[in-house]
């Protein structure tokens, strides 16, 4: 495939953008035929046993091009594109309407403004696990131990103009003060996550982008989700969508909020957080 370089038009200044602040990069079991509701068809969904691997990266941003913001980028799968894999994100939710705009037309990212309401309970310490112990020996636990745990619970609310739709609640259980000396918060380390996008309203094209992150890593437990009450996120299959007359706007939002509720197998936070997201390339087939 051969690409070119895409240029922001929108103030976001000259790529790379930096994104600082803190993150949890949950991945789930996601059913293939869930993903492949998103993906373009000339991609290969990387699976195994009908499932492939998707998840979310819920951030919480101090500072960017666009001030301060939240986004929960709702994973769908990962596609082979040789000689690796790369995400490709079914929807990404910012509380910033000038992170969304730049995420649309720049990107070529699904992006809507959403409300993030948070709150913070404190509550018993529970007794440490058996993968705790392990990872505590490995040096990647976190090693408060103080009686009283905080939890933080997040409300996510999709805008459409003063119409809100809940997406769902995610909690927390790991949060705790970032002031905390005694926080143990992860070695450092430098990694880097390739990423497709495009083949949206907004922007056409299939585009390519990376975020070259450095951060410091640890282990968590599973943060959990629970879908709005108010919506039936039972969905049809693609093949039963096409025949019938259904928004399908309302179709895709049902589809992400089944990834958010599938199966977590592993949570990982990122703490001082400095995330560089290059211009995306057109790829031209």
């Amino acid at each position: 495939m051969e690409t070119a370089e895409v240029n922001s038009s929108l103030g976001y200044g000259k790529s790379p953008w930096v994104f600082k602040g803190s993150a949890l990069y949950q991945l789930h079991l996601v059913k293939a035929e869930t993903a492949r509701a998103f993906i373009p068809k000339e991609f290969k969904l990387v699976e195994a046993f009908g499932y492939t691997l998707g998840g979310f990266f819920l951030a919480n941003y101090e500072d960017s091009p666009a001030g301060k913001f939240d986004e929960l980028v709702v994973i769908a799968g990962i596609v082979w594109n040789p000689p690796t894999s790369c995400a490709w994100a079914a929807r990404v939710l910012v509380s910033s309407d000038k992170a969304c705009v730049h995420g649309r037309k720049d990107v070529g990212l699904p992006s809507q403004v959403a409300n993030f309401t948070k709150s913070v309970t404190a509550l018993p310490a529970t007794k440490r696990s058996r993968f705790a112990g392990f990872m505590n020996k490995i040096g990647l636990a976190d090693n408060n131990n103080n009686s009283m745990k905080n939890c933080t619970n997040i409300q996510v609310n999709e805008m459409n103009n003063l119409t809100a739709t809940g997406i769902c609640t995610i909690n927390l259980p790991h949060a705790a003060p970032q002031n905390d000396v005694k926080r143990w918060i992860g070695p450092a380390i430098k990694m880097s996550l390739p990423s497709f996008s495009g083949r949206t309203e907004y922007n056409p094209h299939l585009l390519k982008y990376s975020c070259q992150i450095e951060c410091r890593l640890r282990a968590v437990k599973a943060a959990k989700v629970w879908g709005p009450s108010t919506s039936n996120i039972e969905v049809e299959s693609t093949s039963e969508l096409e025949s019938a007359n259904v928004d399908s706007t309302d179709y895709k939002r049902n589809l992400c909020i089944s990834v958010m509720l599938s199966k977590p197998i592993l949570a990982l936070e990122f703490n001082c957080l400095e995330m560089k997201v290059e211009a995306p390339t057109v790829v031209s087939q």
